[in-house]
């Protein structure tokens, strides 16, 4: 069962679903992938490196400030070397590279552990100096801060660690190898501190941990550990929430906009199309002509195919129904004659002389075979108007038009070969029908010639066909006419007026031309098809 129209969607509809789509993809995609979460994280670790970089700087200044060195250079009471050309670090650029979507997220950082050995005194006098900056530091950044000396004890926190060793932490162990690195790690509801006693902690998912080891002369002298939890997505989106609704706002008049003008420029041409369609199909004739200045390439092209194919519709009709009335026309006399011949006979056949009897017996005969010739010629003409013509179709003219020219007894001038691409009984049937053409109009003495050659034409190489007479020609009134199906001069002899009509549609099926050319005595037919690959014999 058909069904309702109004129950599908419009093409507005469908547009309009379509760029939400198009606009909810990416968007949902941002989010699942939680590309600007990583974003954040990103943020702040370059904000954290920067950071451990400059407490790294004040950290060496103060270590060797308190006779710090490294191990197995120099002495404390010759510190020429700190100052040395040759020590001078080089520059370590380093980069924010952590990604929630590849990175893995570590448990929670483990506890300190109570150090092994006393720490570096040198290490302690700088962290005493230092402790007080990293905590009016942190009120700024809120990043936990922790300064270890070369064996991975705290010497200065934001927290409670002094004196305990984070050598179990991966990153401090990195670093303490000379490895700047990053990590992602679980953020822990709660946290311990020195006395035992649990201490409250904001519930957030991740917490980002940078290690910056801290080098003299290309040796670590220390590690700076920073951490701190970035913004969540919630937090940046809820911040920004008046500039993201006016965007929504925005992004939505621009979704309707695109629609509108999808509907504009696809449906509404659509519509008129339909409607003249629709006309069309009721009957109404003209109706269905291209739309005027159509914005869509698509909207144009079928426009235009359905003004071609309604006017095709509408000359296919008016020749079928001009068709109906000849073929009624021309079975119209021989029936009327054998009706009356019928009822002549019927009434005085046992009075009728046998002579007389004969003569309407013959009459009957004749509009018979009449008939029986037209029925003929409609399904030759049937099968030429709906001729299928293969690709590789290709015949070798000469020995064809050599047989129907002597059958026919007409002169002919003929190259040694030239195969067209035409089937062997198309290319039969188009001989027969000329030759037989103008025997029948040019009468039986008349000279008929067949000519075949080869000539180039701006199409390309072609063969042409030239069947000619000496007879007293078409006149310029019918000129315009020979190719009408029913057309005939030569009804008296048997014409049917279809010869020409089938001999066209079949020209034509393979792409070739007939024409009726001026000539100064007779008539003179070209035919013009497309040449083909040399024909090959069957083996023997």
């Amino acid at each position: 069962m058909r069904r309702p129209s109004g129950r599908r969607l419009s093409i507005g509809t469908v547009l309009l679903v379509m760029t939400l789509a198009a606009l909810v993809l990416p968007l949902s995609g941002l989010w699942i992938l939680r590309l600007y979460e990583s974003a954040l994280i990103r943020q702040t670790e370059s904000e954290l490196i920067a950071q451990a970089g400059v407490i790294a700087a004040f950290y060496r200044d103060g270590w060797r400030r308190a006779g710090g060195q490294p191990e197995g250079l120099g002495s404390a009471l010759d510190p020429s070397w700190t100052h040395a050309p040759g020590f001078e670090a080089p520059w370590t650029p380093r980069f924010a590279g952590l990604d929630l979507a590849e990175d893995p997220v570590l448990p929670a950082a483990p506890d300190p552990v109570p150090a092994p050995s006393a720490p570096d005194p040198a290490a302690v006098a700088a962290g005493a100096s230092l402790g007080p900056i990293l905590r009016e530091a942190q009120r700024v950044t809120l990043a936990g801060m922790r300064v270890t000396d070369r064996r991975g004890v705290v010497v200065a926190s934001t927290g409670e660690e002094l004196g305990l060793s984070l050598d179990s932490q991966d990153e401090v162990r990195r670093a303490l190898a000379g490895e700047p690195a990053s990590v992602l790690r679980e953020r822990s509801g709660t946290r311990v501190g020195l006395d035992g006693v649990a201490v409250p902690d904001r519930s957030r998912s991740l917490r980002v941990f940078t290690a910056q080891p801290v080098l003299d002369s290309g040796r670590v002298v220390g590690v700076v550990l920073l951490s701190r939890t970035p913004r969540s997505l919630s937090d940046t989106l809820y911040g920004k929430r008046w500039h993201l609704a006016g965007m929504t706002l925005l992004l939505l008049a621009s979704v309707g906009l695109l629609a509108r003008l999808g509907t504009v420029a696809i449906a509404r041409p659509l519509r008129t199309v339909t409607a003249l369609a629709k006309r069309t199909a009721d009957g109404e004739r003209g109706v269905m002509v291209p739309l005027p200045r159509p914005v869509v390439r698509e909207v144009a092209e079928l426009s235009d195919a359905l003004a071609r194919m309604a006017a095709t519709l509408e000359e296919r009709a008016d020749y079928i129904r001009d068709f109906a009335a000849h073929v009624s026309h021309e079975f119209k006399t021989p029936l009327t004659t054998i009706r009356g011949t019928v009822e002549l006979l019927r009434d005085h056949l046992d009075s009728m002389p046998a002579a007389e009897r004969d003569r309407f017996l013959a009459n009957m005969d004749s509009e018979a075979e009449r008939l029986s010739r037209l029925v003929r010629r409609l399904l030759e003409l049937a099968r030429a108007d709906v001729m299928t013509v293969a690709e590789d179709a290709a015949t070798d003219a000469v020995p064809v038009a050599a047989r129907l020219a002597g059958r026919h007894g007409a002169e002919a001038s003929l190259p040694e070969s030239l195969p067209v691409a035409m089937g062997l009984e198309a290319l039969e049937s188009v001989l027969a029908n000329l030759i037989d053409n103008a025997r029948r109009h040019a009468g039986p003495d008349a000279r008929v010639a067949v000519t075949l050659r080869s000539e180039a034409r701006p199409e390309g190489e072609r063969a042409v066909l030239l069947i000619s007479d000496d007879g007293p020609g078409v006149s310029p009134a019918n000129a315009d006419r020979v190719f009408n199906p029913f057309f005939t001069t030569a009804r008296g002899h048997g014409g049917t007026g279809l010869g020409l009509t089938i001999t066209r549609g079949l020209v034509e099926a393979h792409g070739g031309t007939i024409a009726l050319l001026p000539s100064e005595r007779g008539a003179l037919f070209e035919v013009v098809l497309r040449r083909a690959d040399p024909v090959r014999s069957p083996p023997v």
